[in-house]
């Protein structure tokens, strides 16, 4: 066949006539019921100036403190082709009586105009992480047809905005879903309306606000309840919570599929040893066959993690083989895990970047890990745990096992939380006859950064800097990476 008479009788599909742009000033009018000032086109959807791109459509957002319609003009000088407006402006616009509303509706027309396959992550632990290795999975094999949300744009602005940016000829998309209370993630699912819908693990994060951890599981399982009809709904076997959760998944009528060590589990852990680039080589169970794939992530969490990456990629029709590939290839993330090696004196030494965020679960984790971190000396910057209300000292206090366990050579604690912390290593010490880490406990990150210094880094260390993302240590990542680099 002549290569013109092939390219004659290529197959066309729905998507083919789609638009190859995101939205035109036609379509955002119509499904926002708004008026258009002109034509134009854009190609990219935000809702902050400061992070505005060429090509965008700038959504004017109102909220308790800011009214996006003062930045107009700083979209407009970044970039932004046309604005979503409530008010006219002297800028190409689409203007709307709600710009909030008007957002949700273009999400919406965004998720019914795509024939995507639509999955949805949370968990109280490795939403992020998860979020991404899916979609590197499935971006891989529809040949970069997959959408996902960027960064942590998971809650009732960022989900919206995500699903507003996500292409007609998207062939996947994958959206991660975070809450602080009850009923926040069942208004997220009812945005996404997911064929697929994945929780990571249960843990004790935002405890202060939900009460019990019964409770956690409970609102982490409403978003079971946006599944569409024959959504499956993916668990994790190995959680005390995995049968409350299957109830809830089953009484919204979704197909169950497990994951983890547990011989129950529908895709079960069967082997995993450690490989030479500090990952793991596993082997896992699927039905009735096997598949053995690498992970360049370290850490055991992220064995589970894969697991479930698996399942939600066999559950969305994906290619196991290519999810096997995204997973041997997977960096560690701003904020959660991105090791840099930095120079010290003698040589280098390894900064661990888990800045973003921490519960007691991840804290033990990454404690974990750093301890299976080889390392002439181990050092650990921990920042509190937020949210834990009441509980805040006991899970504090609880860290002195995993931090002797991972035999840290230094601690530097940071916030006010951390101090129940310090008073169990100094007894800690003390039981020991000296043989616990030194420490030292700083109120904010600038100190912690004087502190570190003050110790000294030297070639060979392990420097671990984790805490939730308002103590801020992403500074101590940025002072020490990006000056060593």
């Amino acid at each position: 066949m002549s290569a013109l008479r092939a390219l004659r009788s290529w197959p066309v599909s729905r998507r083919d006539s789609l638009p190859l742009a995101l939205w035109d000033a036609q379509a955002i009018a119509a499904e926002t019921g708004g008026v258009a000032s002109g034509d134009f086109q854009v190609s990219g959807v935000e809702m902050d100036s400061r992070d505005v791109r060429p090509g965008d459509l700038f959504v004017a957002l109102k909220g308790e403190a800011m009214d996006g319609h003062a930045f107009i003009g700083k979209a407009f000088a970044n970039g932004a082709v046309a604005a979503l407006v409530d008010r006219p402006v002297d800028y190409p616009h689409v203007l709307v009586e709600d710009t909030t509303v008007a957002l949700h509706a273009l999400a919406h027309a965004a998720r019914e105009r795509a024939d995507a396959v639509r999955i949805g992550v949370t968990g109280s632990v490795g939403k992020t992480g998860v979020k991404e290795a899916i979609f590197a999975a499935l971006d891989r094999s529809s040949r970069g047809a997959a959408h996902r949300s960027v960064r942590s744009y998971n809650n009732h602005v960022g989900v919206p905005l995500s699903l507003s940016r996500m292409p007609a000829r998207s062939r996947y998309g994958i959206f991660e879903m975070g809450m602080n209370h009850a009923g926040e993630i069942d208004v997220l699912t009812q945005h996404v309306r997911p064929h697929v819908a994945v929780i990571t693990t249960i843990a004790p994060a935002h405890i202060e606000n939900l009460g019990s951890m019964e409770a956690i599981a409970a609102a982490k399982g409403e978003i079971f309840g946006g599944l569409v009809e024959g959504g499956t709904a993916v668990i994790p076997a190995d959680s005390e919570y995995c049968a409350q959760l299957c109830d809830i998944a089953r009484a919204s009528g979704a197909k169950v599929i497990t994951f983890g060590k547990s011989p129950i589990a529908d895709v079960r852990l069967l082997d995993a040893i450690p490989s030479a680039n500090g990952g793991s080589l596993v082997t896992a169970q699927l039905g009735e066959g096997r598949v053995c794939y690498s992970i360049a992530e370290p850490g055991e969490h992220w064995i589970s993690n894969s697991l479930a990456v698996l399942a939600a990629v066999q559950a969305a029709g994906g290619d196991l083989g290519a999810a096997g590939l995204a997973l041997a290839e997977m960096g560690g993330l701003k904020g959660r895990g991105a090791r840099h090696r930095i120079t010290a004196p003698g040589g280098k030494a390894l900064l661990i970047d888990e800045s973003y965020n921490a519960n007691p679960a991840s804290m033990r984790a990454t404690l974990h890990q750093l301890g299976q971190t080889p390392a002439t000396r181990r050092v650990a910057v921990l920042g509190s745990m937020k949210e834990l209300g009441d509980f805040a000292r006991q899970f504090h206090a609880q860290l002195a096992e995993p931090v002797l366990e991972a035999k840290v050579d230094h601690a530097i604690l940071v916030g006010d939380e951390m101090l129940a912390l310090v008073r169990e290593l100094g007894k800690a010490g003390a039981a020991s006859l000296g043989n616990g880490p030194t420490f030292a406990h700083c109120d904010g990150p600038a100190e912690a950064i004087s502190a570190l210094q003050e110790y000294g880094i030297t070639a060979g260390d392990a420097i671990l800097v984790k805490g939730s993302n308002s103590v801020g240590l992403g500074a101590v990542v940025s002072h020490f990476a990006g000056r060593n680099g």
